[in-house]
């Protein structure tokens, strides 16, 4: 009996493998569309009980919110880029947001757990009697293509808040209006995900942002992160790798509901630390006013809530992830292998993409990059070979305890027979084989659910349309973001408030001085040099006798009022100012052709504004080549270079040669000392020859690299680099010369055109020199920066000038010294004066400017002499009162 039962169960087993090899050959032969069942028939996400999702997995745009539907505004447009460009531009220096003063801040047992509509509204009922409340956002993303906000929390004062966003996903837009409500202050920490993550579940946009880590930022942290403020001010230590659980899961652990809790109601507390810490460092601030703390990290904060969330685009499926993966494993491989390699890279790189599109999976849990290496380099004879493949090569995968997955994921076991026909197939085209994959999945027969995530899919999807459509969104999105940058720039550096406010000061015979701004009336009245005469627009009259007047001097330019406009082109939404004469030239001319500058500061938007530099950069080489000066002097370290430098220094023919631009250089040097083995050879030729200039040629070693990092760095930014990157920087103290001291230089856009201080608008030789102390003009060093003295002993040595925060990376300082130097030894002041006029004449030529203020000139002489008043005269320099 038990031989019997033992054959018939051979029998069977025999059997059963003959029907699967056969039905397995058929069903290949006849390449079936319709396959086994997938698994996400039996495993419901979820994310699939939401009604309506604003972001899915199609490659279409992401369309935002629109307040408006009869405007014509753009989709991608911020609703509320009015609301936050009205905050910037009118931020109050008072922050008393943080109403409570409560000495107990700690974390009771005590929450309310908000998972219907009616809480909901409920929440929002106590939020809109709110001056400010703090939120944090918990995102899970490895069971998500691109992610969805799984926990929204929100503290107050009284009480914290845990919104389940699962649940009530289709219902989260009562919180918009709450969080668009620019008078409610929202305290975030880190709040640069956030924004975009609100968005892209809720249409829910923040506007009237306080983030902590901006803060920090403004105030010089050690560290910005937030479990250093927890334990810094609240004593509270968080586990960070609770970040990473699955915050789907409901119930949440006592430990996810703490950890949760504990992100959002501390914020408030930190938030008023931080803000009693601005407030100080503002009234112990050595800036006179000139930077506001406060202001800096409420512009800071606010400039986030205006960016815009957006899908991320590539010319084809899975482009840039094989890419990467063909970078990090092709290195010393045979052509032939390479080609095969990268075809089945890419091939299974946008099989991945469709199928975590299809499935709203995350690519990392579809198949790793590993296995996608291992695929593409051992090639499977069957669909098991290539499971046990997978399988090997996730066994490899380093990952956290919390991203460990067990072997191939259910996606690649519902579609095996998929990938490995993928593989197989040398002749068929990709994209009819991605349709047909895709028809397989997801259409009328398809083995696949079909979503709310990928139904989009299904109906747009053309592959060989959508990659010819791509590479026109590529365009498209690179003038979109070329747009954003653009835009980003003028709200971070133009001008924040009127610069000419057209206030007027007269003579004690009544005669018209010139237009200022208000900051130099105030000081005239502060020192009891002048009374006030008008209040709108304000004027003053001096009660002072002035040196002169403009128009007996033919300086008809400062009796003319100014518009708030740019020169070039008339925009006036907004504008920068922009030097006509760059400062590394005229920090070094004398005290009273620099002190009255206003004549050569105007005002342009940011495309007249880039015309005019690159007019000015190209000028610049040119100087260089016509005095034979180089724009950058390179570093010297020996007897025999030091001569060669001073030898080469008056030929122009090598005057390209003789250095190198700080900036570009610490590029170079980081570069090669982070990723220089694994660089390919040219480029790794490239940079080396980018510090061998700086270095004269000569061979480098790892500590000429660790001193290249330095150079042009401040001592605060040299510490910042040794903190961060944690780079022993060992080699430091032997340097021969100090470079951060010594390769600064200046060029046309500097810190000082970026801020948001008053042009002076000089009139008489009294009047305008009391108030250009306040100009910002640089006094200039003893020596030009990197400047080689070789003294009779023969050892190169370099003087050390103090630093100077002025001077930028274009390392132009020496360069302008030496050439206004040559100008004063062989032409004297009208050596300098015809050298202004040739900026001017440049200036013209590249911005052919139309609406130039009345009196503006270039043949302008700029020579004033100075008053009894002027901080500039030598026997007022001392006075106090005049300081």
């Amino acid at each position: 009996m038990e031989l019997q039962r033992k054959a018939k169960i051979a029998l069977v087993v025999a059997s059963f493998a003959a029907l699967t090899i056969y039905f397995t050959a058929r069903r290949r032969r006849k390449q079936r569309s319709v396959r086994s069942s997938c698994y996400l028939r039996d495993d419901q996400k979820p994310q699939y009980a939401f009604k309506r999702v604003l972001a899915d997995n199609s490659y279409s745009a992401f369309k935002h919110l629109k307040l408006d539907m009869n405007t014509d505004n753009d989709v991608n447009s911020h609703p509320y880029e009015s609301e936050i460009l009205s905050l910037l531009e009118n931020s109050s220096s008072e922050f008393d947001f943080i109403s409570s003063e409560r000495n107990d801040f700690t974390l009771s047992d005590t929450y309310v757990w908000v998972e219907t509509a009616s809480q909901l509204e409920e929440l929002v009922d106590v939020l809109n009697k709110e001056m400010v409340f703090a939120v944090d956002t918990e995102q899970h993303s490895l069971r998500s293509f691109l992610g969805f906000t799984a926990l929204v929390q929100i503290s107050t004062d009284k009480e914290d808040y845990l919104v389940d966003t699962i649940a009530l996903h289709d219902s989260m837009s009562l919180l918009r209006p709450v969080f668009a409500n620019s008078h409610i202050c929202k305290v975030f920490h880190g709040a640069d995900n956030d924004i975009l993550w609100l968005q892209r579940d809720f249409h829910i946009y923040v506007v009237n942002l306080f983030d902590t880590a901006k803060t920090c930022e403004v105030l010089s942290k050690p560290q910005k992160s937030l479990a250093y403020l927890l334990e810094t001010y609240c004593g509270v230590a968080t586990n960070k790798m609770l970040q990473r659980e699955d915050w789907r899961q409901r119930p949440l652990s006592e430990d996810m509901v703490r950890y949760a809790r504990t992100d959002a109601h501390y914020l408030l507390h930190i938030a008023n630390c931080l803000l009693s810490e601005l407030k100080q460092v503002n009234e112990n601030s050595s800036t006179d006013g000139k930077f506001n703390f406060l202001l800096e990290a409420s512009r800071r904060s606010n400039m986030i809530c205006l960016q815009l969330y957006t899908k991320e685009t590539e010319g084809s499926p899975g482009e840039s992830a094989a890419s990467s993966i063909c970078y990090r494993h092709l290195n010393s491989q045979l052509n032939s292998f390479k080609t095969q390699f990268q075809d089945h890279v890419r091939r299974l790189c946008a099989w991945r993409d469709l199928m975590a599109r299809v499935h709203d999976e995350s690519l990392r849990y579809v198949l790793s990059d590993q296995a996608i290496a291992a695929l593409a380099t051992q090639m499977s004879k069957n669909s098991w070979e290539l499971y046990a493949t997978i399988a090997q090569a996730d066994l490899n995968v380093d990952l956290s305890p919390s991203l460990l997955l067990p072997g191939p994921s259910p996606v690649v076991c519902s579609h095996l027979d998929d990938l490995h026909c993928l593989l197989r197939d040398k002749s068929g085209d990709p994209d009819s084989i991605f349709l047909g994959i895709l028809q397989n999945c997801i259409g009328s027969n398809g083995s696949c659910p079909l979503s709310i995530f990928n139904y989009a899919l299904l109906v747009k999807y053309n592959l060989k349309m959508m990659t010819i459509s791509k590479k026109n969104d590529r365009r498209n999105a690179k003038k979109m973001s070329k747009k954003a940058s653009r835009e980003l720039f003028v709200q971070k550096f133009s001008c924040k408030s009127p610069v000419y406010h057209n206030c007027r000061i007269y003579a004690n015979d009544g005669r018209l001085l010139c237009y200022c701004d208000r900051r130099k009336l105030e000081w005239y009245l502060r020192r009891e040099l002048a009374e006030l005469v008008d209040d709108d627009p304000p004027a003053i009259k001096i009660l002072f006798e002035p040196k002169g007047r403009p128009e007996d001097e033919g300086n008809d330019f400062y009796i003319q009022s100014k518009k708030n406009i740019c020169v070039g082109c008339g925009e006036g939404n907004h504008y920068l100012r922009y030097r006509i004469i760059p400062s590394c030239y005229r920090i070094h001319f004398p005290e009273h052709l620099k002190s009255h500058r206003s004549h050569d500061i105007v005002l342009l938007c940011v495309d007249c504004h880039e015309v005019a530099h690159a007019a000015a950069e190209k000028h610049k080489r040119n100087l260089a080549a016509e005095f034979g000066i180089p724009l950058f002097v390179r570093r010297v370290v020996d007897t025999k270079e030091a001569f060669d430098l001073v030898e080469s220094s008056d030929s122009a023919t090598n005057f390209q040669e003789e250095g190198v631009s700080p900036l570009e250089l610490r590029t170079a040097a980081m570069a090669l000392l982070r990723h220089g083995p694994r660089m390919p050879p040219k480029r790794q030729e490239e940079l080396m020859h980018v510090v061998m200039r700086y270095y004269g040629r000569r061979e480098i070693s790892e500590e000429d690299l660790e001193k290249a990092l330095l150079v042009g760095m401040s001592p605060h930014e040299r510490r910042r680099l040794q903190k961060k990157k944690g780079i022993a920087l060992k080699h430091s103290g032997q340097h021969i010369f100090p470079d951060a001291e010594h390769q600064n230089g200046a060029c046309s856009i500097d810190s000082s055109t970026m801020t948001n201080s008053s042009i002076d608008a000089d009139a008489d030789a009294d009047v305008n020199n009391h108030m250009n102390s306040d100009n910002g003009t640089v006094p200039e060093t003893c020596l030009p920066c990197g400047e080689v003295k070789v003294p009779e002993n023969g050892s190169a040595i370099t003087a050390q000038p103090k630093f100077n925060p002025k001077l930028s990376l274009l390392g132009h300082g020496p360069h302008g010294k030496q050439v206004v130097d040559h100008l004063l030894a062989e032409y004297g002041e009208d050596g300098i004066r015809q050298f202004c006029q040739r900026w001017r004449q440049v200036f013209v030529a590249a911005i052919q400017p139309r609406f130039l203020p009345a009196g503006w000139d270039v043949n302008h002489s700029g020579r004033r002499d100075f008053g009894e008043f002027s901080v500039y005269n030598s026997i007022k320099k001392l006075s106090p009162a005049i300081e």
